[in-house]
C-alpha cells in the first residue's frame, strides 16, 4: 500500500472514531446524567471503537507489516475500556450490573454486552497463556473469541439507545463487522480448520 492511500486509511479511521464520539458528546441524553455515567458510556464507544483498530493492526493495514506488539497493547486497551464501562455503570447502579453479568437482565443489549466481556476476557487470558498452547490452538481459539467479541458488541452497541446516535453508530459498527470479516479471511482463519 502507498504512503498516500495509508495517509487516506488513517484519516478514514480517524473520522470513523470521532464521529460516533463527538455525537455522543453533543447528545441531550447526557445532560442529566452523573460524570461516572457519562465516562462508563464513552469507555463503551472506545472500546467499540478499539474492535475497529484490531483487525487492521493485525493484518498490517494501517502500518504495512502485523503490527502485533501495538496489536497487543490495543487489546489490553480494549480490556481497560471494558472495565471502566463495567465499573462505571456498576458505581450508578450495582443491581443492573449483577444482573448483567448472571445473565438475568431482561434487556437484550445487556445480555450481548456481557457475552462480549467474557469473549474479551477469555481472549486475554489466551493471550497471557498463548506459549502453552501453541500457534494452531492459539490462532483458532483466538479466531473463535474474536467473532464472539465483534459480534456481541455490533448486536449489543446496536440494541443500546444511547447517546451515540443511529447513524454514527451504525456506520461504526458496520466497519467494525467489516474489518473483522476482512481480517479473518486475510488471515486464513478457515484453512486450519480442514
Amino acid at each position: 500500500m502507498t504512503s498516500s492511500r495509508r495517509a487516506i486509511l488513517w484519516v478514514a479511521l480517524a473520522v470513523a472514531i470521532a464521529l460516533p464520539l463527538i455525537a455522543a458528546a453533543q447528545s441531550p441524553l447526557l445532560q442529566w446524567r452523573e460524570p461516572v455515567y457519562i465516562i462508563a458510556g464513552f469507555a463503551g464507544i472506545v472500546g467499540l471503537a478499539l474492535l475497529l483498530v484490531q483487525p487492521l493492526l493485525i493484518t498490517g493495514l494501517l502500518m504495512g507489516s502485523p503490527a502485533r506488539r501495538i496489536h497487543v497493547w490495543t487489546g489490553a486497551g480494549l480490556v481497560f475500556a471494558i472495565v471502566v464501562h463495567v465499573a462505571g455503570l456498576w458505581i450508578t447502579s450495582p443491581p443492573d450490573v449483577v444482573d448483567v453479568l448472571l445473565f438475568r437482565s431482561p434487556t437484550p443489549f445487556s445480555v450481548w454486552g456481557a457475552v462480549a466481556m467474557w469473549a474479551v476476557f477469555a481472549t486475554a487470558i489466551l493471550a497471557a497463556v498463548r506459549k502453552r498452547l501453541g500457534l494452531r490452538v492459539w490462532r483458532l481459539g483466538h479466531s473463535a473469541a474474536a467473532v464472539v467479541i465483534v459480534t456481541a458488541s455490533v448486536i449489543h452497541a446496536w440494541l443500546v439507545q444511547g447517546a451515540m446516535g443511529d447513524v454514527t453508530k451504525g456506520a461504526l459498527c458496520m466497519l467494525v463487522l467489516w474489518a473483522g470479516a476482512w481480517a479473518l479471511r486475510r488471515r486464513r482463519v478457515w484453512r486450519m480448520l480442514r
